[in-house]
Protein backbone atom coordinates (compact mmCIF):
# COMPACT_ATOMS: atom_id res chain seq x y z
CA UNK A 1 0.00 0.00 0.00
CA UNK A 2 1.27 3.48 -0.83
CA UNK A 3 2.43 5.07 2.48
CA UNK A 4 1.16 8.49 1.42
CA UNK A 5 -2.45 7.33 1.32
CA UNK A 6 -4.68 8.25 4.28
CA UNK A 7 -4.81 4.65 5.46
CA UNK A 8 -1.04 4.48 6.13
CA UNK A 9 1.14 5.93 8.83
CA UNK A 10 2.44 9.48 8.54
CA UNK A 11 5.79 11.01 9.36
CA UNK A 12 6.24 14.00 11.63
CA UNK A 13 5.55 16.61 8.93
CA UNK A 14 1.92 15.45 8.78
CA UNK A 15 1.54 16.52 12.43
CA UNK A 16 3.49 19.79 12.28
CA UNK A 17 0.43 21.73 13.48
CA UNK A 18 -0.86 19.12 15.92
CA UNK A 19 -0.63 20.55 19.48
CA UNK A 20 -0.66 17.21 21.28
CA UNK A 21 1.84 15.47 19.01
CA UNK A 22 4.23 18.41 18.98
CA UNK A 23 4.16 18.75 22.78
CA UNK A 24 5.29 15.13 23.10
CA UNK A 25 7.56 14.27 20.17
CA UNK A 26 10.70 15.45 18.41
CA UNK A 27 13.75 13.57 17.10
CA UNK A 28 16.43 12.85 19.72
CA UNK A 29 14.25 14.25 22.50
CA UNK A 30 12.46 12.50 25.36
CA UNK A 31 9.47 13.97 27.19
CA UNK A 32 7.54 12.76 30.24
CA UNK A 33 3.92 11.81 30.74
CA UNK A 34 1.92 10.38 33.64
CA UNK A 35 -0.25 7.27 33.39
CA UNK A 36 -3.67 7.24 35.04
CA UNK A 37 -4.98 6.06 37.40
CA UNK A 38 -2.73 7.53 40.06
CA UNK A 39 -4.03 4.86 42.44
CA UNK A 40 -5.58 1.53 41.46
CA UNK A 41 -9.26 0.88 42.05
CA UNK A 42 -9.44 -1.56 44.97
CA UNK A 43 -13.20 -1.99 45.24
CA UNK A 44 -13.79 1.57 46.41
CA UNK A 45 -14.15 4.44 43.95
CA UNK A 46 -12.62 6.78 46.52
CA UNK A 47 -9.26 5.49 45.32
CA UNK A 48 -9.79 7.83 42.34
CA UNK A 49 -11.00 10.83 44.36
CA UNK A 50 -9.10 14.03 43.58
CA UNK A 51 -7.37 12.53 40.55
CA UNK A 52 -8.65 15.18 38.11
CA UNK A 53 -7.30 17.92 40.38
CA UNK A 54 -3.87 16.28 40.28
CA UNK A 55 -4.08 16.03 36.48
CA UNK A 56 -4.60 19.80 36.51
CA UNK A 57 -1.40 20.03 38.57
CA UNK A 58 0.39 17.78 36.06
CA UNK A 59 -0.63 20.21 33.31
CA UNK A 60 0.51 23.30 35.24
CA UNK A 61 3.80 21.67 36.26
CA UNK A 62 4.69 21.20 32.60
CA UNK A 63 4.48 17.48 31.90
CA UNK A 64 3.95 16.61 28.26
CA UNK A 65 1.06 14.17 28.49
CA UNK A 66 -1.60 12.50 30.63
CA UNK A 67 -2.36 8.89 29.69
CA UNK A 68 -5.56 6.95 30.39
CA UNK A 69 -6.22 3.24 29.94
CA UNK A 70 -9.10 1.47 28.20
CA UNK A 71 -10.50 -1.53 30.07
CA UNK A 72 -14.17 -2.05 29.14
CA UNK A 73 -14.81 -4.87 31.64
CA UNK A 74 -13.24 -5.73 34.98
CA UNK A 75 -12.06 -9.34 35.00
CA UNK A 76 -11.39 -10.41 38.62
CA UNK A 77 -9.09 -13.16 37.31
CA UNK A 78 -6.99 -10.50 35.58
CA UNK A 79 -6.95 -8.47 38.78
CA UNK A 80 -6.57 -5.00 37.25
CA UNK A 81 -9.58 -2.75 36.74
CA UNK A 82 -7.48 -0.25 34.80
CA UNK A 83 -8.75 3.30 34.59
CA UNK A 84 -12.37 2.31 35.47
CA UNK A 85 -13.78 5.32 33.58
CA UNK A 86 -14.40 5.19 29.83
CA UNK A 87 -11.25 6.73 28.31
CA UNK A 88 -12.97 9.13 25.89
CA UNK A 89 -15.48 10.39 28.44
CA UNK A 90 -12.80 10.82 31.07
CA UNK A 91 -10.37 12.59 28.75
CA UNK A 92 -13.15 14.99 27.75
CA UNK A 93 -13.65 15.72 31.45
CA UNK A 94 -9.91 16.28 31.88
CA UNK A 95 -9.76 18.43 28.74
CA UNK A 96 -12.10 20.91 30.40
CA UNK A 97 -9.74 21.19 33.38
CA UNK A 98 -6.42 21.48 31.55
CA UNK A 99 -4.89 23.82 28.98
CA UNK A 100 -1.78 22.45 27.23
CA UNK A 101 -1.11 18.85 28.19
CA UNK A 102 -1.49 16.17 25.50
CA UNK A 103 -4.32 13.73 26.19
CA UNK A 104 -3.38 10.15 25.32
CA UNK A 105 -5.18 6.80 25.30
CA UNK A 106 -2.99 3.92 26.34
CA UNK A 107 -4.58 2.19 24.59
CA UNK A 108 -8.02 2.28 22.91
CA UNK A 109 -9.02 -1.27 21.97
CA UNK A 110 -9.61 -1.05 18.22
CA UNK A 111 -10.49 -4.73 17.87
CA UNK A 112 -13.56 -4.43 20.14
CA UNK A 113 -15.42 -1.32 18.96
CA UNK A 114 -16.67 -0.31 15.56
CA UNK A 115 -14.43 2.25 13.81
CA UNK A 116 -17.33 4.68 13.30
CA UNK A 117 -17.85 4.85 17.07
CA UNK A 118 -14.10 5.15 17.67
CA UNK A 119 -13.73 7.90 15.05
CA UNK A 120 -16.74 9.82 16.37
CA UNK A 121 -15.45 9.73 19.94
CA UNK A 122 -11.87 10.56 18.92
CA UNK A 123 -12.78 13.45 16.61
CA UNK A 124 -15.13 14.88 19.24
CA UNK A 125 -12.43 14.75 21.92
CA UNK A 126 -9.86 16.15 19.50
CA UNK A 127 -12.15 19.12 18.80
CA UNK A 128 -13.15 19.73 22.42
CA UNK A 129 -9.51 19.69 23.54
CA UNK A 130 -8.22 21.94 20.77
CA UNK A 131 -6.23 19.21 19.05
CA UNK A 132 -4.54 17.63 22.07
CA UNK A 133 -5.56 14.00 21.47
CA UNK A 134 -2.92 11.38 20.65
CA UNK A 135 -4.62 8.03 20.16
CA UNK A 136 -2.79 5.01 21.46
CA UNK A 137 -4.46 1.90 20.02
CA UNK A 138 -4.25 -1.85 20.59
CA UNK A 139 -5.83 -5.17 19.62
CA UNK A 140 -6.73 -6.10 23.21
CA UNK A 141 -5.20 -8.51 25.72
CA UNK A 142 -8.17 -9.55 27.92
CA UNK A 143 -9.85 -12.63 26.45
CA UNK A 144 -13.00 -12.27 28.56
CA UNK A 145 -14.01 -9.09 26.73
CA UNK A 146 -14.29 -10.54 23.23
CA UNK A 147 -17.17 -13.02 23.69
CA UNK A 148 -18.98 -10.32 25.67
CA UNK A 149 -18.89 -8.23 22.47
CA UNK A 150 -19.83 -11.26 20.38
CA UNK A 151 -16.36 -11.32 18.81
CA UNK A 152 -13.76 -14.02 18.29
CA UNK A 153 -10.63 -13.37 20.35
CA UNK A 154 -8.45 -15.31 17.89
CA UNK A 155 -9.29 -12.97 14.98
CA UNK A 156 -8.56 -9.74 16.86
CA UNK A 157 -5.42 -9.02 14.82
CA UNK A 158 -7.31 -9.05 11.54
CA UNK A 159 -10.12 -6.93 12.95
CA UNK A 160 -7.60 -4.46 14.40
CA UNK A 161 -6.00 -3.85 11.00
CA UNK A 162 -9.41 -3.49 9.36
CA UNK A 163 -10.46 -0.98 12.02
CA UNK A 164 -7.34 1.14 11.53
CA UNK A 165 -7.97 1.27 7.79
CA UNK A 166 -11.68 2.15 8.21
CA UNK A 167 -10.92 4.76 10.91
CA UNK A 168 -8.39 6.55 8.73
CA UNK A 169 -10.69 6.54 5.71
CA UNK A 170 -13.50 8.04 7.80
CA UNK A 171 -11.29 10.93 8.94
CA UNK A 172 -9.45 11.50 5.65
CA UNK A 173 -9.47 15.04 4.29
CA UNK A 174 -11.36 13.92 1.19
CA UNK A 175 -13.16 10.71 2.22
CA UNK A 176 -14.66 8.55 -0.47
CA UNK A 177 -16.88 5.47 -0.38
CA UNK A 178 -15.68 2.81 2.05
CA UNK A 179 -15.85 -0.89 1.30
CA UNK A 180 -14.69 -2.85 4.34
CA UNK A 181 -15.47 -6.18 6.01
CA UNK A 182 -16.61 -3.97 8.90
CA UNK A 183 -19.14 -2.06 6.81
CA UNK A 184 -19.87 -0.07 3.66
CA UNK A 185 -20.27 3.69 3.53
CA UNK A 186 -21.46 5.76 0.59
CA UNK A 187 -21.89 9.53 0.57
CA UNK A 188 -22.38 10.05 4.31
CA UNK A 189 -19.52 11.75 6.19
CA UNK A 190 -18.38 11.75 9.79
CA UNK A 191 -18.32 15.01 11.76
CA UNK A 192 -16.51 16.74 13.38
CA UNK A 193 -13.24 16.71 11.44
CA UNK A 194 -9.87 16.56 13.27
CA UNK A 195 -8.84 20.14 13.96
CA UNK A 196 -5.27 19.60 12.72
CA UNK A 197 -6.19 17.34 9.82
CA UNK A 198 -5.22 14.00 11.37
CA UNK A 199 -5.30 12.17 14.69
CA UNK A 200 -2.02 10.32 15.42
CA UNK A 201 -2.44 6.56 15.84
CA UNK A 202 0.19 5.08 18.16
CA UNK A 203 0.18 1.29 17.95
CA UNK A 204 0.81 -0.67 21.15
CA UNK A 205 3.15 -3.64 20.94
CA UNK A 206 2.62 -5.74 17.84
CA UNK A 207 -1.19 -5.69 18.11
CA UNK A 208 -0.77 -9.01 16.28
CA UNK A 209 0.72 -7.31 13.19
CA UNK A 210 4.03 -7.85 11.41
CA UNK A 211 6.96 -5.47 11.80
CA UNK A 212 6.45 -4.45 8.17
CA UNK A 213 2.81 -3.52 8.90
CA UNK A 214 3.90 -1.51 11.94
CA UNK A 215 6.47 0.33 9.83
CA UNK A 216 3.91 1.15 7.15
CA UNK A 217 0.89 2.01 9.30
CA UNK A 218 1.85 3.20 12.80
CA UNK A 219 2.20 6.95 13.35
CA UNK A 220 4.17 6.00 16.47
CA UNK A 221 4.99 2.86 18.43
CA UNK A 222 4.45 2.12 22.12
CA UNK A 223 6.28 -0.92 23.50
CA UNK A 224 7.10 -2.36 26.87
CA UNK A 225 10.55 -1.24 28.03
CA UNK A 226 12.30 -4.58 28.68
CA UNK A 227 14.33 -4.61 31.90
CA UNK A 228 14.80 -1.20 33.55
CA UNK A 229 17.11 -1.93 36.49
CA UNK A 230 20.30 -1.87 34.38
CA UNK A 231 21.53 -0.69 30.99
CA UNK A 232 20.97 -4.05 29.25
CA UNK A 233 17.22 -3.51 28.92
CA UNK A 234 17.55 -0.12 27.19
CA UNK A 235 20.15 -1.64 24.84
CA UNK A 236 17.73 -4.39 23.82
CA UNK A 237 15.00 -1.79 23.43
CA UNK A 238 17.29 0.20 21.10
CA UNK A 239 17.61 -2.83 18.82
CA UNK A 240 13.83 -3.17 18.66
CA UNK A 241 13.37 0.53 17.85
CA UNK A 242 16.03 0.43 15.11
CA UNK A 243 14.35 -2.57 13.49
CA UNK A 244 10.97 -0.80 13.49
CA UNK A 245 12.33 2.44 12.06
CA UNK A 246 14.13 0.49 9.34
CA UNK A 247 10.70 -0.82 8.28
CA UNK A 248 9.25 2.70 7.79
CA UNK A 249 8.91 3.33 4.03
CA UNK A 250 11.05 6.26 2.96
CA UNK A 251 12.47 6.79 6.42
CA UNK A 252 11.53 9.97 8.24
CA UNK A 253 10.85 10.44 11.93
CA UNK A 254 8.14 8.59 13.80
CA UNK A 255 8.16 8.56 17.61
CA UNK A 256 8.68 5.66 19.98
CA UNK A 257 7.16 5.54 23.47
CA UNK A 258 7.58 3.28 26.47
CA UNK A 259 6.29 3.18 30.04
CA UNK A 260 7.17 2.00 33.51
CA UNK A 261 5.41 1.74 36.85
CA UNK A 262 7.72 3.37 39.39
CA UNK A 263 7.97 3.39 43.17
CA UNK A 264 10.00 6.57 43.61
CA UNK A 265 12.00 6.29 46.82
CA UNK A 266 12.56 9.40 48.91
CA UNK A 267 16.31 8.61 48.91
CA UNK A 268 17.50 10.17 45.61
CA UNK A 269 20.34 7.62 45.40
CA UNK A 270 18.27 4.50 46.02
CA UNK A 271 19.45 1.99 43.37
CA UNK A 272 17.22 0.80 40.53
CA UNK A 273 15.59 -2.31 41.98
CA UNK A 274 13.01 -4.49 40.19
CA UNK A 275 9.92 -5.45 42.18
CA UNK A 276 7.08 -7.88 41.45
CA UNK A 277 9.10 -9.79 38.89
CA UNK A 278 10.21 -6.61 37.16
CA UNK A 279 6.68 -5.20 36.81
CA UNK A 280 7.54 -2.26 39.12
CA UNK A 281 10.80 -0.34 39.43
CA UNK A 282 11.79 1.08 42.82
CA UNK A 283 14.38 3.79 42.37
CA UNK A 284 15.53 7.14 43.63
CA UNK A 285 15.30 10.08 41.27
CA UNK A 286 18.94 9.82 40.21
CA UNK A 287 18.42 6.25 39.06
CA UNK A 288 15.29 7.34 37.20
CA UNK A 289 17.22 10.15 35.51
CA UNK A 290 19.85 7.62 34.41
CA UNK A 291 17.14 5.31 33.02
CA UNK A 292 15.45 8.13 31.11
CA UNK A 293 18.79 9.13 29.62
CA UNK A 294 19.41 5.53 28.54
CA UNK A 295 15.97 5.42 26.94
CA UNK A 296 16.61 8.65 25.08
CA UNK A 297 19.90 7.25 23.83
CA UNK A 298 18.02 4.14 22.67
CA UNK A 299 15.66 6.24 20.55
CA UNK A 300 12.69 6.59 22.92
CA UNK A 301 10.88 9.92 22.51
CA UNK A 302 8.36 9.78 25.34
CA UNK A 303 8.21 7.97 28.68
CA UNK A 304 4.87 7.45 30.43
CA UNK A 305 5.36 6.88 34.16
CA UNK A 306 2.80 5.25 36.42
CA UNK A 307 2.80 5.75 40.20
CA UNK A 308 -0.13 3.46 41.01
CA UNK A 309 1.98 1.09 43.11
CA UNK A 310 4.20 3.64 44.82
CA UNK A 311 4.27 3.86 48.60
CA UNK A 312 4.49 7.65 48.75
CA UNK A 313 1.51 9.94 48.05
CA UNK A 314 1.08 10.63 44.34
CA UNK A 315 1.17 14.39 44.89
CA UNK A 316 4.60 14.18 46.56
CA UNK A 317 6.01 12.05 43.73
CA UNK A 318 4.63 14.38 41.05
CA UNK A 319 6.14 17.40 42.78
CA UNK A 320 9.58 15.77 43.04
CA UNK A 321 9.45 14.71 39.41
CA UNK A 322 8.48 18.23 38.36
CA UNK A 323 11.24 19.88 40.36
CA UNK A 324 14.12 17.44 39.88
CA UNK A 325 13.50 15.35 36.74
CA UNK A 326 11.23 17.28 34.40
CA UNK A 327 13.74 20.12 33.78
CA UNK A 328 16.02 17.55 32.13
CA UNK A 329 13.21 16.16 29.93
CA UNK A 330 10.85 19.09 29.34
CA UNK A 331 7.69 19.16 27.26
CA UNK A 332 8.27 20.62 23.82
CA UNK A 333 7.22 24.02 22.55
CA UNK A 334 4.71 23.43 19.79
CA UNK A 335 1.64 25.12 18.40
CA UNK A 336 -0.88 26.29 20.98
CA UNK A 337 -4.12 24.30 21.20
CA UNK A 338 -6.96 25.53 19.02
CA UNK A 339 -9.96 27.25 20.57
CA UNK A 340 -11.42 25.20 23.41
CA UNK A 341 -14.40 27.52 23.95
CA UNK A 342 -17.16 24.98 23.43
Amino acid sequence: MNPTTPTCGANASAFAQHPGYRRMFAPDQLTLGIFMPLRFYDGNMQALAGQARLVGDIDRLGFAAAWVRDVPLFDPAFGDAGQVFDPFTYLAYLAAQTQRIALVTGSAIFALRHPIDLAKAAATLDTLSGGRLVLGIASGDRPVEFPAYGLDHDTRGERFAQSVDYFRQLLAEHPGPIQSPLGQLGSARLLPRPVSGRIPLVVTGSSRQSLQWLGEHADGWLTYPDATHNVLGPRRLAEKIRAWRAAIPGGGFRPHMTNEWIDLDDDPNFPRTPLQGGYVLRTGRNGLIDLLGEWREAGVNHAALGVQMARRPAQDILQELAEEVLPLFPALAGPAPHSQDW
